[in-house]
């Protein structure tokens, strides 16, 4: 099957091209990929996205049309069915989703062209309200937390902003752990926000709220989540080895993604704790960065901070906090440090907390709306 390269990121390119890959009409859509695809695709393939994530590595996932389609359908099962506005780069998985829901839908979705403000998202978001029979058409977006938090700060002093957030049925957040804090604000603001959990290599979120989607079973095995359904990737293009090893297969034929993540679940409910392999030694004890960050981020004005690690000479490796100068003038630099330092040490141990606040004019984001954490940890170390 032809594989067909989607040039540049126009959202109403790929949905054309997407339309035809899903209803089986036009080739497989190459995204984010450089150089001249591979003659061999499968004859199932949709869309094979190129990602390197946050570390850096090019990976090209390899999605089915029943693995997308499984996963609108499991989103519509949970939230409900309505129209769709594109807020995210369609070239990424989340952003891809929203389009796929729209056709599987039989909905034209809007879509928010160039870059993301506030006031865009409101004009885009207020102009969807239309109706059927007499009955208001729900409205639904997804968005990265970065976008929320910029929503929120402007819904303060803008009220089209504030209404815009509101009007939406459901609002899909994902693509990092969302700041308890931020979702504090979005319910205070009156936003219905359902946090996602998923990857490319799931078709996108497939857990909403800890609980898994129809059709998705969640296992933990040696502390690593790993996940089963018919939303998952066929594996990496062009690499046996690395599909082998991420998609395991059971003696039943059950396939199971490895996420690479570590959790548990209780009561049904998935609690994820962050990466397994975004660990530091410090002082010869394992300290989790995600873990770090997550309780940094609890910190007023440090919301938005991400925690890398660092070489020390004295402790081998070490953490720093990474934060906007714009969020941490409204208090002290020094006040912000020791709060984190002490909530660190209170909730982990004195051996993990934060050596340094390295304040930015602005975090480095990747186009998902991700921190660099590539870019940021060589920053601080050329800083360092």
């Amino acid at each position: 099957m032809r594989l067909e390269h989607v040039a540049g990121d126009d959202p109403r390119d790929i949905l054309r091209a997407l339309r035809g890959a899903l209803h089986g009409a036009g080739p497989a859509l190459g995204i984010g990929m450089t150089g001249s695809p591979p003659v061999e695709i499968d004859a199932g393939t949709a869309v094979v996205v190129t990602t390197s994530g946050s570390t850096g590595i090019p990976k090209s996932v390899v999605l089915s049309r029943s693995a997308l389609t499984a996963s609108a359908m499991a989103t519509a099962d949970r939230i409900g069915e309505g129209a769709w506005l594109l807020a995210l780069p369609a070239s990424y998985v989340a952003g891809l989703q929203v389009l796929v829901r729209a056709i599987v839908s039989g909905r034209e979705p809007a879509v928010l062209s160039g870059t993301f403000s506030p006031h865009a998202f409101a004009s885009a978001a207020l102009m969807m309200a239309s109706s059927d029979g007499g009955h208001r058409i729900p409205t639904y977006t997804s968005l990265v937390p970065a976008q929320l938090t910029r929503l929120l700060d402007a819904g303060e002093h803008d009220h089209s902003v504030a209404t815009a957030l509101r009007s939406f049925q459901t609002i899909l957040v994902g693509g990092q752990a969302l700041p308890a804090a931020t979702l504090e604000r979005a319910r205070a603001a009156g936003a219905r926000v359902v946090r996602t959990y998923g990857s490319t290599e799931t078709s996108g979120g497939c857990v909403y709220d800890g609980r898994a989607l129809r059709g998705v079973t969640v296992r933990i095995v040696a502390g690593e989540v790993q996940l089963s359904s018919p939303t998952l990737a066929d594996g990496y293009l062009g690499d046996r080895a690395t599909t082998d090893a991420v998609f395991l297969r059971d003696p039943d034929g059950t396939r199971w993604y490895r996420t690479g993540d570590a959790g548990l679940v209780e009561d049904g409910v998935l609690r994820v704790h962050g990466r397994i392999d975004n660990v530091i030694v410090s002082g010869g004890l394992n300290i989790s960065l995600d873990r770090v960050e997550r309780i940094v981020r609890a910190v007023p004005g440090l919301e938005d901070a991400v925690v890398v690690g660092i070489p020390d000479e004295k402790w081998g490796e070490a953490s720093v906090v990474v934060a906007s100068r714009g969020e941490v003038l409204r208090r002290s630099e020094s006040v912000q440090l020791e709060e984190a330092r002490t909530a660190v040490a209170e909730q982990i141990g004195p051996h993990a907390r934060p050596v340094r606040l390295v304040l930015v004019d602005e975090l480095a984001l990747l186009p998902s709306g991700k921190p660099d954490r590539d870019s940021i940890r060589r920053l601080v170390s050329a800083l360092h």
